[in-house]
């Protein structure tokens, strides 16, 4: 077991297979390989998961399961960009989508474009740029 300080559920205590590794860190946050998906466990489906950063306490992204947004969802991406999630099966893959949720939050939005993959195999995970012309970066999560 691993304890790690979260943004929003405190000192918690995880299980090392829980960790999640980002080789060449989330755009924005380089330095931070690794992390946990915290879920709210009131809710049996939640919108909204945690990705919580395991060595900074304050890097907590809200994610979402993209299929929840969209069900044909299917970013396209050159499967060599894929490499650094090792050896994988289509089933070890599993898609988040970074949720940005302003003061508003009626303008909420998810980026469609860059979706994050977890290889769940060997919990190595990565942020991809989709080729998907339709995809956008500020996808609004409510619709109107």
């Amino acid at each position: 077991m691993v304890k790690i300080d979260t943004r929003y559920f405190g000192e918690i205590e995880i299980e090392q297979e829980k960790i999640i590794h980002f080789e060449q860190g989330i755009p924005g946050f380089d330095e931070y390989k690794d992390y946990t998906i915290l879920y709210d466990v009131e809710e049996s489906e939640p919108l909204f998961s945690w990705l919580q950063c395991v060595t900074e306490k304050g890097l907590a992204l809200p994610i979402v399961n993209p299929f929840r947004i969209m069900e044909e969802y299917n970013p396209v991406v050159d499967d060599d960009l894929l490499e650094p999630l090792g050896a994988f099966e289509a089933d070890d893959l599993v898609i988040f989508l970074i949720a940005t949720v302003p003061e508003d939050v009626k303008k909420a939005s998810v980026n469609m474009k860059a979706p994050l993959i977890i290889n769940t195999a060997n919990r190595q995970a990565m942020q991809i740029i989709a080729e998907n012309e339709e995809y956008e970066i500020r996808h609004p999560l409510l619709s109107e």
